[in-house]
């Protein structure tokens, strides 16, 4: 197998481990806890989340693919690696946060942070390439939705 193959899935089971992670938090909470706290009406199905995140921590794995293929031996290159580093533990911190510590204060407080760290992340990936951080865009308007839910859900309960 080519180096390039491995690093892709290797890229992409790091992120989806994330999901994973964070996952255990929220089954725990989703058909208790979040079932009975009030939600605006705009919260989407709760069967929506699973494959939408699915996907964006695959797109996620490409975009870190897309930078660790350009070598670690430039020091710009580990700095944006480092940032998504980063930048997953926040997201998966967020999972906490909201479902095991059943705070949407702390959820939302996370999630801004999240927010920064996914502008900061495609900002050093596109010193790096291009297409790595436009594969962000769509985790980062799903982020940006989620935030303004968190918040929803913050002022309602």
């Amino acid at each position: 197998m080519s180096s390039d193959i491995v690093k892709l899935i290797v890229s992409i089971i790091i992120c989806q481990l994330a999901g994973v992670i964070g996952s255990f938090f929220t089954i725990s909470s989703v058909n208790s806890w979040y079932a009975g706290i009030n939600k605006p009406s705009f919260t989407p199905p709760s069967g929506v989340f699973g494959p939408v995140w699915i996907s964006f921590f695959i797109l996620m794995g490409i975009s870190l693919f897309l930078v660790w293929r350009k070598g670690l031996q430039a020091d710009y290159v580990k700095t944006a690696l480092i940032i998504f580093g980063i930048h997953l533990v926040l997201n998966t911190l967020w999972s906490i946060m909201f479902f095991g510590l059943k705070s949407p204060l702390l959820g939302l407080i996370e999630i801004v942070i999240l927010w920064f760290a996914i502008v900061l992340t495609a900002f050093f990936f596109w010193k790096v390439s291009r297409p790595a951080a436009l594969l962000l865009i769509p985790y980062f308007l799903w982020v940006s939705f989620a935030t303004f839910l968190t918040y929803s859900i913050w002022r309602l309960n």
